[in-house]
């Protein structure tokens, strides 16, 4: 399993990007391999933000319907309980600035023993998983 990141949505998304290449290779070995993909609502709320922001509402808008609609991707949410506890990893992790969004992310990633994250955020390293691709 493979949890992806908003960094690697909007990579994906958005040719004018600077991981776009990296982001399209590492998605396509993903799927070679069968790989099953994981997101979260949180990740996702950060990566059409991004992408509006960057390429309009109507542009982030289909994305975000192809997301929900993907079989081959599933959205995870989180409960009360995840939150709280991604509240004591952004203290943790206070230093290096993580987001609430990251901290959530790790909570989902344990509970759902997911051990790789597709993103370009080093964040995912600190907290312990394999960031892919290096």
């Amino acid at each position: 399993m493979t949890f992806l990141d908003s960094g690697a949505f909007v990579a994906l998304w958005l040719s004018q990007d600077g991981k776009h290449a990296a982001a399209v290779a590492a998605l396509a070995r993903l799927k070679e391999d069968r790989e099953r993909l994981l997101t979260s609502n949180f990740v996702l709320d950060e990566a059409l933000t991004l992408a509006a922001r960057r390429a309009g509402g109507r542009f982030a808008a289909e994305r975000g319907r192809r997301v929900l609609a993907s079989q081959a991707l599933s959205v995870l949410r989180s409960e009360p309980d995840d939150e709280l506890a991604a509240l004591d990893l952004v203290e943790k992790y206070a230093d290096h600035e993580v987001s609430f969004t990251d901290a959530v992310s790790f909570v989902l990633m344990r509970r759902h023993r997911v051990r790789r994250a597709f993103t370009f955020d080093q964040h995912f390293s600190l907290a312990g998983f394999e960031v892919w691709p290096q």
